[in-house]
């Protein structure tokens, strides 16, 4: 039973040592040094340096290449991941030089990065005019409803309906307004955060273009 099991292992160890070799050359020598030390010479990859690099020389003893070690499934496995991390910070660097360009083409200078981040923070501030101007409108209505109001002051009870509906009215407009105009600001912070962002880079593409041209 263990004559065959052996059989068994050894023909799987054969079968990775032939997928490295994919073409094995009939004038082709191998030679290793086994986990004992000897010098093995084969005229085909050798089994017991499976573990282990070979070489295959040619009848004139020139080393025509090399075979690494074959490697078990977590070898593979760590080879894989290493392979996979690699892909992806070189598809990364890609990505960034790309986006590097893109930078560059559409702010060539700090002048022009400064002019965009003016203007995106203007129409902001147009808009939150708009809502202040309406807010300031809101207030004067108030006013009038509650001179108005002051006319129940002494029988509130005798409010008419209408007037309460236009109070109301006037406090969830002017409270949607007072959130929109925060909002607003909120939204100066965030293109200013992203204009700084982009102008910290910008300074260092600005720098390696200076240095290229200069050293032209």
């Amino acid at each position: 039973m263990r004559g065959w099991l052996g059989c068994v292992i050894a023909a799987g160890l054969w079968s990775a040592l032939s997928a490295l070799s994919n073409d094995v050359r009939a004038e082709g020598i191998y030679t290793c040094i086994d986990a004992k030390g000897h010098r093995l010479t084969s005229d085909r990859p050798i089994i017991d340096c499976i573990d282990r690099e070979q070489t295959e020389l040619s009848p004139t003893g020139q080393v025509v290449r090399r075979i690494g070690p074959s490697l078990t499934a977590a070898e593979r496995a760590a080879q894989d991941e290493k392979a996979r991390r690699a892909a992806e910070e070189r598809s990364r660097e890609v990505e960034e030089k790309r986006r590097d360009r893109v930078l560059l083409a559409r702010y060539p200078d700090k002048l022009t990065h400064d002019k965009e981040r003016n203007q995106a923070l203007a129409a902001v501030d147009d808009v939150i005019r708009s809502a202040l101007q309406r807010i300031g409108e809101l207030h004067a209505d108030r006013k009038k409803l509650d001179t108005e109001l002051e006319f129940y002051s002494k029988d509130p009870a005798k409010v008419p309906l209408q007037l309460k509906h236009r109070l109301a009215d006037n406090e969830q407009e002017l409270a949607a307004q007072q959130r929109f105009v925060a909002n607003q600001d909120d939204e100066k912070k965030r293109i200013n955060a992203k204009y700084d962002k982009e102008l910290v880079r910008l300074r260092s593409i600005w720098a390696t273009r200076s240095s290229s041209s200069a050293a032209r």
